[in-house]
């Protein structure tokens, strides 16, 4: 074994989600989901899932936001 210590798991939440921002003009910007991302369980990398893969190459991974619950 190499000691990384990647997530046992792709099963949990995501702890990222991974867009391709898209220039849509002026000050305007396109945010398209186009997958997720789990950190290690050590937090020093990083597992990404992509369902798409941008034709500029430009990702942007940002923290996950919570979901308030419905009552």
């Amino acid at each position: 074994m190499n000691g990384n210590k990647e997530s046992t798991s792709t099963k949990n939440k995501p702890t990222h989600e991974v867009f391709q921002v898209i220039d849509a003009g002026g000050d305007n910007k396109y945010w398209n989901r186009i997958g997720a991302a789990w950190l290690h369980d050590d937090e020093a990398g990083v597992s990404v899932v992509l369902n798409a893969v941008p034709i500029d190459g430009r990702l942007v991974i940002r923290k996950a936001k919570q979901k308030e619950k419905s009552k």
